[in-house]
């Protein structure tokens, strides 16, 4: 017997795609607002990253609560048969494939579905307010050519607090901005398209068209820079920063990234300063011996403070030494061939 579809799902035009990996204490709250969104939820694709701890038993309890919601499968073909029917899609990816390689797996699934034109990537550790799918539907309307569509990000703690309304990069350091950073929601305004360099990862919509045209994210990053790869291959498909799509983010809850409060661990130094350097290898190269020396000087205010231990981890990754044990051993065998093995 097939799950019954739902009021306000049936004919949703977006998909979201929820990558966890070890999540389960955050994953109910992300989709009851997802299913919980005015005007119309959206389908959902949750790909567990061969989560160690009790996410998939989290996932099939709160399936088992809401009967007809959830329904598993082990396969991109066997998740996309499930989008007609039930309104999450559980797909194993068997392995942790890092950010990249999970979102990649649910968007495949998505792109199977012909009524899906958004393809919304959400953190497992954020929520959505109630607004935000119809925020995202005004948006494209009104934009119908666009690439990517992003909008406000608040940490869950406190909630009128902003995380970011947008990324930027140097091109020359290879370090990212977060716009808005740490102002007040009230009194902030959104900021121009134009000021926009990419979107994050915790919340970006992605088109049918910009997904047709620039292909799925580069996924040798494993963590971090994918999205501001992504959107740096736009060819020209505009960013649109849309009014009313909300998210509140409790950030870091996996791997430790960091916050106004709290240095990152090492584990997330690693692979920032890791994809840091194999981005700006990509777009600007001659970059690459000013991004270093920019980085050494980080890593030796880091040791002022007392982080030792990022602070050789960030050296290790920006001279192309091989990672800290207690950063590789974070990772399976199998994950560890995905991440180092390029």
């Amino acid at each position: 017997m097939q799950p019954e579809m739902q009021p306000g799902h049936a004919g949703s035009p977006i998909g979201a795609v929820i990558v966890t990996f070890n999540a389960a204490e955050v994953i109910g709250e992300c989709l009851d607002s997802l299913m919980a969104q005015a005007g119309t939820a959206p389908w959902v694709v949750v790909v567990d990253n061969a989560s160690s701890d009790g996410t998939v038993a989290a996932l099939r309890a709160w399936g088992a609560a809401r009967p007809g919601m959830l329904a598993e499968a082990e396969s991109v073909g066997g998740a996309a048969a499930l989008a007609g029917a039930a309104r999450v899609a559980l797909l194993h990816s068997g392995v942790n494939r890092g950010f990249a390689g999970g979102v990649n797996l649910g968007l495949s699934v998505l792109v199977r579905v012909p009524g899906i034109a958004h393809f919304w990537v959400l953190n497992p550790d954020a929520f959505a307010d109630a607004g935000a799918a119809v925020a995202i539907l005004k948006a494209a309307a009104a934009q119908p050519g666009y690439g990517i569509i992003g909008g406000r990000v608040c940490y869950a703690e406190p909630p009128q607090r902003i995380q970011i309304d947008g990324g930027t990069i140097n091109r020359w350091t290879g370090v990212t901005g977060n716009i808005n950073l740490g102002a007040e929601a009230a009194a902030a305004p959104l900021p121009e398209a134009a000021a926009v360099d990419f979107v994050t990862g915790a919340n970006l919509v992605a088109s049918r068209r910009f997904y047709e045209a620039v292909g799925p994210m580069r996924e040798d990053y494993f963590l971090y820079y994918e999205e501001a790869d992504w959107a740096l291959r736009r060819d020209g498909l505009p960013i649109v920063i849309a009014p009313g799509f909300t998210v509140y983010h409790h950030a870091g809850t996996a791997i430790g990234s960091p916050t106004l409060e709290r240095i990152a661990s090492p584990f997330s130094f690693w692979f920032k300063y890791r994809s840091r350097m194999l981005f700006l290898r990509r777009f600007n190269p001659a970059a690459l011996p000013v991004a270093a020396a920019y980085a050494t000087v980080k890593a030796l205010q880091l040791m002022l403070r007392g982080a030792f231990p990022q602070a050789l981890t960030l050296l290790r990754a920006v001279y192309g030494l091989p990672a800290p044990r207690a950063v590789r051993e974070r990772l399976s065998p199998e994950a560890r061939r995905i991440a180092f093995g390029r």
